[in-house]
């Protein structure tokens, strides 16, 4: 499509003559990386359960060790390859492992080891392949780029996560869980096509000479420099925190989740139905957000607004939680903070790495993406097990659902201070260090 034939996507959306190719292609890297990963999402969720759902604080424990493997491997990748092939690379990385799963699940469908090793292995495959997405992201756009056209970009997430679920839904029956991997597979080489095309794009509209001879060159240093990057920078350590409560918080609303749908539906197929129908919601409503609310509050509001909102409302759902704990009331909090996170809180945590070092924004911020949310996700599993064995009245948990959600909302209103002082820090002195 030129930009004069998007001329109507330009006065919608605010993106301006030469960036239709951005918005295109990084929609397209988003749709297809997020089509492909939710049509296994109610897969991975049907094999937790198949686990036992109370072992599935095993099953966390397995991911943040799992991830804690991969990330050395990350890494070295990132230190070694031009910047520009890190998605590539990751990403034909994970599709060998979905060829050799699709080829299991169809010679043992029911096996319960392959099972958990699906669920571990998919736990880890989506928080590095989205992260690498995102870090493109925040690479190729100017941080007044980011605010016009991260949501726009991005939306192609939600559509994604809409259609993934749907093709699951209808699919799960007729080609079952091995096919609908296959399928998973050509999604997920199409987005990392995708992700080429945006890297042309940002060639052909360089910021400067230095940037564009620094996107030629590998980023060296170690393959742990994201674990030391963060522990320096009290700016990413903040938004470790941010993450950490984020996860803990999902962490606990997951658990209720699991148990409720395994009390209501026995049977595997059907969970993955209803598990996909939920996403399907959740999906919904976060593009409609995204596409005609998100890219105007950062705006007018800023970043602050996007990291502050869903907090708030979460805290206020754990306390209907509390007073009201029935399936449908847990669906639409469920519902609200996913699509909530989807649409404000990902665009806005996102927006934090864009006045940071290409460094930080590979290395760090894939260490903070993926050991600092597993290694919250498999604390908080096991403080949630343990309360629920304290305290059989699930309010507790909810109570103090409210409480990690209410801290979460205070960090991110300082992390959007934070973050607008570096803009205009960078803005006098461009490209500043960690």
């Amino acid at each position: 499509m030129s930009d004069a034939n998007g001329n109507w996507l330009l006065r919608l959306f605010g993106a301006r003559a030469g960036e239709t190719g951005a918005v295109l292609a990084g929609f397209s890297m988003f749709f297809l990386l997020f089509a492909g990963y939710f049509m296994l999402r109610p897969v991975r969720e049907t094999m937790g359960v198949a686990g036992g759902v109370e072992n599935l604080q095993w099953l966390f424990t397995g991911t943040f060790v799992a991830m804690l493997v991969a990330l050395p491997v990350f890494g070295s990748i990132a230190s070694k390859v031009r910047r520009r092939r890190i998605l590539p690379w990751t990403y034909a990385f994970f599709a060998s492992h979905l060829v050799l799963f699709a080829i299991a699940f169809s010679a043992d469908p029911d096996n319960v080891g392959i099972a958990r090793a699906f669920y571990i292995w998919i736990s880890v495959f989506n928080m590095l392949t989205i992260s690498v997405a995102w870090s493109v992201l925040a690479d190729v756009f100017t941080v007044e780029q980011a605010k016009r056209l991260f949501a726009l970009t991005v939306a192609g997430a939600s559509l994604g996560g809409l259609t993934g679920p749907l093709l699951a839904i209808q699919l799960v029956g007729p080609i079952g869980h091995s096919g609908l991997m296959w399928l998973s597979l050509v999604f997920l080489l199409g987005s990392a096509v995708a992700g080429h095309a945006l890297q042309r794009w940002r060639d052909a509209h360089p910021f400067g000479p230095e940037e564009e001879l620094a996107r030629a060159r590998p980023l060296g240093g170690s393959p742990f420099a994201g674990a030391t990057t963060v522990l320096r920078s009290p700016y990413l350590l903040g938004i470790g925190a941010f993450v950490l409560l984020l996860a803990s918080v999902t962490t606990f609303l997951y658990f209720e989740q699991a148990r409720l749908v395994a009390e209501t539906f026995s049977d595997r197929t059907e969970q993955t139905r209803v598990f996909g129908t939920l996403d399907a919601i959740v999906q919904t409503l976060a593009i409609l957000t995204q596409l005609f609310i998100t890219g105007r509050l950062a705006r007018r509001l800023g970043v602050g607004v996007l990291l502050v909102a869903v907090p708030l409302v979460v805290a206020a759902g754990f306390l209907w939680l509390a007073f009201a704990p029935v399936f449908a009331v847990f669906a639409v909090v469920m519902v609200v903070r996913r699509a909530g996170e989807y649409a404000l809180v990902r665009p806005g945590r996102e927006m934090l790495f864009t006045v940071l070092t290409a460094e930080a924004k590979y290395k760090a911020k894939n260490f903070i993406d993926t050991v600092v949310y597993r290694g919250a996700d498999a604390v908080s599993a096991w403080v949630k097990a343990a309360v629920d064995m304290l305290a059989s009245n699930p309010a507790v948990a909810a109570v103090i659902g409210a409480g990690l959600a209410l801290v979460w909302a205070g960090t991110g209103g300082a992390l959007a201070r934070a973050q607008a002082r570096r803009a205009g820090e960078n803005e006098a002195q461009p490209r500043s260090e960690t």
